[in-house]
């Protein structure tokens, strides 16, 4: 489902903040059937109590998806609560909804944990870089197609595992469901689909530090430092392969191709 939500109200929108930020941490349990005016959500970070016209309104409004019993969110729920803060304008008030998650992440083939805040577009850095004139370093075309390029590749439920006291029995999965790709909806196959498009276009010298900043949210200077690139050498080739995913996104038109007319028994000249 791509654009923006659905309008929620007449939901009010903290409460709709609330339900969000428990989901985006990790897929809730929700029983099947219930249909009391308040819900009893189990994930990652515990349990939480919602209305159920506040459920009702994320999942109408394509911000939630439920399959059985597990209830997750989708990456549109992510920008709603971006768009959220910005409306705010107040720094404090972020700093005091910034939603982290703990990501374990392989540096130097040594696994650490790392801490990502879910609210942050993990291009949202590039965007202030300036070439030696001043301008963006990072053109509009080339941040949205990170932006696609991350979206999908949440869409497709390829993004790290968050790591949390209930992930064991999420990965012996829930009562019921099955193993690999049949777990995934079509919304999710076709996105897979699409990272893998948009992967074979970058070509594999391009495709890996875009994956790597775009997708697994790394920084430029730990990219370097993991592949030995000299310094400053990434955002080169950040900016190489997302150029060229734009153009994947969005081809250029052809040139028109020239037609040659005469009679029956015209023969051109060689």
């Amino acid at each position: 489902m791509g654009g923006s939500p659905s309008p929620v109200s007449p939901v009010g929108s903290k409460a709709l903040v609330r339900l969000l930020k428990q989901v985006v941490r990790g897929p809730c349990h929700l029983p099947e059937g219930a249909e009391a005016d308040e819900l009893v959500l189990t994930g990652a970070s515990g349990q939480g109590r919602h209305a159920s016209e506040v459920v009702q309104a994320a999942l109408s409004a394509g911000l939630l998806e439920r399959q059985g019993e597990r209830l997750s969110a989708r990456p549109e729920a992510i920008a709603f609560l971006r768009r959220q803060l910005a409306e705010v304008g107040d720094e404090p008030f972020a700093g005091q909804h910034r939603l982290e998650v703990e990501e374990t992440v392989e540096v130097a083939r040594v696994r650490q944990a790392v801490r990502r805040n879910l609210l942050e577009s993990p291009l949202a850095a590039l965007v202030r870089l300036k070439d030696r004139d001043g301008k963006p370093f990072f053109g509009e075309e080339a941040i949205a197609a990170g932006e696609r390029l991350a979206a999908d590749f949440e869409r497709g439920q390829l993004t790290p595992r968050v790591t949390a006291s209930w992930e064991p029995r999420l990965a012996q999965r829930m009562a019921g469901e099955r193993g690999g790709l049949q777990d995934l909806s079509d919304t999710a196959l076709a996105a897979r689909l699409r990272v893998n498009r948009a992967v074979e276009a970058m070509g594999p010298d391009l495709s890996g530090v875009a994956l790597d900043v775009c997708c697994f949210c790394k920084g430029l200077e730990l990219v370097e430092r993991e592949r030995g690139w000299p310094v400053r050498s990434a955002k080169l080739m950040l900016r190489t392969a997302l150029l060229a995913l734009a153009r994947h996104y969005a081809p250029p038109p052809g040139r028109p191709r020239r037609h040659a007319w005469g009679a029956e028994d015209f023969r051109p000249q060689l």
